[in-house]
């Protein structure tokens, strides 16, 4: 069985979820943290060798203190993340333990994935050596111009928006991050693509969105109870 080890990165500011004692990730979500649900979907597959959440340094106290025996008996890890995205997914790298033959990393503000679209995933990269979950871009796309007027219609033929997880041979995303790892980057794909390497997309769904507002959260409570 080709096995595989997991990082979910929780060390952001949540500044856009709009303010509040607990981050996005700490939040409840139909009984438990918005972050649990990925970690667990992911620590619960025979093929995940390991699943490690990246945390932000200030939030260890509170991490340690409120999900330490959660993490514990699920035989999940955790590691302080860095300065930028990432340097926090560099030191998830450095934090496993037994490296799988293929690293894959998962939003922990993503808690609507579920196991087909992980098996869809987990499977084209084992093929082609990465492979991410994303969505065609159904609206139609306008540049602004820097005073907020259209500037132009962009064509959305063969425009995805990236999802996770995104899972990548080992080798091919260590070479990235060594390679990368100082130049800025929105997501894993990314800096991959820098190497040349090809990356199979995968259709993912609605209900692995993101959770970056509140509203995200409501939605995100009706599609996983719809689901349930």
């Amino acid at each position: 069985m080709i096995q595989f080890s997991v990082i979910l990165p929780a060390a952001g500011r949540s500044t856009r979820f709009g303010g509040g004692e607990l981050k996005k990730v700490f939040v409840e979500l139909l009984g438990q943290p918005v972050w649990l649900h990925s970690a667990r979907r992911f620590a619960a597959r025979p093929d995940v060798k390991e699943v490690v959440v990246v945390i932000s340094a200030d939030d260890e106290a509170y991490f340690r203190e409120q999900f330490g025996d959660v993490c514990h008996d699920d035989g999940i890890r955790f590691v302080l993340g860095g300065e930028t995205r990432t340097d926090s997914i560099a030191n998830g790298i450095d934090a496993l333990q037994q490296p799988g033959d293929f690293i894959a990393i998962h939003d922990a503000a993503r808690p609507g994935i579920d196991d087909a679209m992980i098996d869809d995933v987990f499977n084209a990269a084992a093929a082609s050596g990465a492979a991410i979950l994303a969505l065609p871009v159904p609206g139609t796309l306008k540049r602004s111009t820097e005073d907020g007027t259209i500037q132009a219609t962009v064509p959305r033929d063969g425009i995805w928006e990236a999802q996770t997880p995104q899972v990548f041979r080992r080798s091919v995303i260590l070479d990235a991050y060594k390679k990368f790892r100082n130049e800025p980057a929105t997501d894993d794909a990314s800096l991959v693509e820098r190497l040349g390497h090809p990356i199979h997309l995968v259709r993912g769904s609605l209900r692995n969105l993101k959770i970056t507002t509140k509203e995200d959260l409501e939605i995100a409570e009706r599609l996983l109870s719809a689901g349930s």
